[in-house]
C-alpha cells in the first residue's frame, strides 16, 4: 500500500527520522510538523515540513488548518494528557492513529520470554513505562468506545549511528580507550535486544494505512539479542580496545547512588528482553531486520570518529563510573 498522506509529529529522532526516509521511499505523502530542529538528522526531499509547538494547540491548528491525513503518527507523546489532547484533535482528521508506546511497558521482569504482544503491561520501576501504560489504556479506550482508529507500536532499544547502548554513550568508548572499567549491571549475562532504526522503519511503514492494524498493538525489534558483556565486547572492539575491563555492578547499588540511572536498569536494561516477531510479520511478512549488531557498532564508532565534537564525556558520570568501579572490582 502505497500513496498514503501521512503526518509525522516529530520526525527527526533516532528512529522517527529512519521511518520519515522510508516512508518516502515507499511513496507515501510525508508532512514532517515539529519545532523546526532535526538533530543532524535530514528531512528528505519531497517531505512537506510543517513548524510548530504541538504542546500548542493553538500553534498546531494553526500549522495544520483544515487539513485531514491518512495517518498521523505521534513520536513524542508520552503522557495521558498529551494523549487526550490528540484523540480530541484528531478525531475525524485521520483514519489511522499511530501511538509510539515501548517495549518497557512489558511486564518487568518478564515471567515468560519470549516477550509477546500478550504479554502484561506492568512496570513498577519506571515512570516513563507506566505513563506509556495509561497512554495505551486511554487510547484502547478510545477506540473501543468512540472507534477512535489508533494503532499502538512498542519499539525496544533502538538505535541509528549516533547511539551507542551503554549508559553515558560516548563515555563508555572513551572510559575504554583510557583502560579505565566500565559498569555493566548485575553479571553481564541478561539478554537485551538491539534493532537498528532502518530495519525497524521497514516494520513499521508496512502498518501505515493498513486497516488490518486499527485496534491492535505490535512489537518490532530485531531477533538479535545479545547479552551485555557481549554487546561491551562489540563496542570495545568496534573502538578497537583489546583489553576491556568490566566491573560489574547491581542495579540496586547503581540505584542507590543515581536513581534515574537506576530507574531505567530496573526498569527496563537489567532484565532479559528477547521478543517474538511473530504478529508484525503476519501483517508485513517482508520484515527481516538485516543489521546485526557488530555490523551496526561499527557504523556508531566510525559516526563518531567522523564527528569529533560530539565525542562528550560526562563528568559527573565518569566520576560516579570510577566510585563504583572501585567498590565492586573484583
Amino acid at each position: 500500500m502505497t500513496g498514503a498522506s501521512v503526518l509525522f509529529i516529530g520526525g527527526s529522532g533516532v528512529i522517527s527520522a529512519s521511518c520519515v526516509r522510508e516512508a518516502t521511499e515507499q511513496g507515501h505523502d510525508v508532512t514532517v510538523l515539529n519545532r523546526g530542529t532535526t538533530g543532524g538528522r535530514p528531512i528528505p526531499e519531497g517531505v512537506t515540513r510543517l513548524q510548530a509547538d504541538v504542546s500548542d494547540r493553538s500553534a498546531l491548528a494553526d500549522a495544520l488548518g483544515d487539513r485531514h491525513f491518512d495517518v498521523v503518527v505521534n513520536w513524542i507523546a508520552f503522557t495521558p494528557d498529551q494523549v487526550q489532547a490528540d484523540i480530541d484533535f484528531f478525531a475525524g482528521r485521520t483514519r489511522q492513529y499511530v501511538f509510539i508506546s515501548s517495549a518497557s511497558a512489558y511486564q518487568t521482569p518478564a515471567t515468560h520470554l519470549p516477550i509477546t504482544e500478550s504479554t502484561p503491561l506492568k512496570n513498577p520501576y519506571w515512570q516513563y513505562s507506566r505513563d506509556k501504560i495509561a497512554c495505551e489504556e486511554l487510547l484502547m479506550e478510545a477506540y473501543r468506545e468512540q472507534d477512535f482508529p489508533v494503532t499502538i507500536v512498542r519499539p525496544s532499544h533502538t538505535y541509528d549511528e549516533t547511539k551507542l547502548p551503554l549508559t553515558g554513550g560516548w563515555t563508555a568508548v572513551a572510559r575504554m580507550r583510557a583502560g579505565k572499567p566500565i559498569i555493566i549491571t548485575g553479571d553481564g549475562s541478561s539478554l537485551w535486544t538491539l534493532t537498528h532504526s532502518r530495519d525497524f522503519a521497514v516494520g513499521f511503514t508496512g502498518l501505515l494505512d493498513n486497516a488490518s492494524a486499527i485496534g491492535e498493538a505490535f512489537t518490532i525489534t530485531s531477533d538479535e539479542a545479545p547479552t551485555w558483556n557481549a554487546i561491551a565486547h562489540e563496542i570495545a572492539a568496534a573502538a578497537g580496545v583489546e583489553d576491556l575491563r568490566i566491573v560489574h555492578v547491581p542495579a540496586d547499588a547503581i540505584n542507590a547512588v543515581d536513581p534515574e540511572w537506576g530507574a531505567a536498569l530496573l526498569g527496563d536494561k537489567a532484565n532479559s528482553s528477547v521478543f517474538d516477531n511473530s504478529k508484525i510479520r503476519s501483517l508485513v511478512p517482508w520484515y527481516r531486520p538485516r543489521t546485526p549488531y557488530r555490523q551496526g557498532v561499527r557504523e556508531v564508532i566510525a559516526w563518531y570518529e567522523a564527528h569529533p565534537e560530539e565525542q562528550v564525556v560526562d563528568e559527573r558520570l565518569d566520576g560516579l563510573m570510577d566510585e563504583l568501579a572501585a567498590r565492586w572490582a573484583v
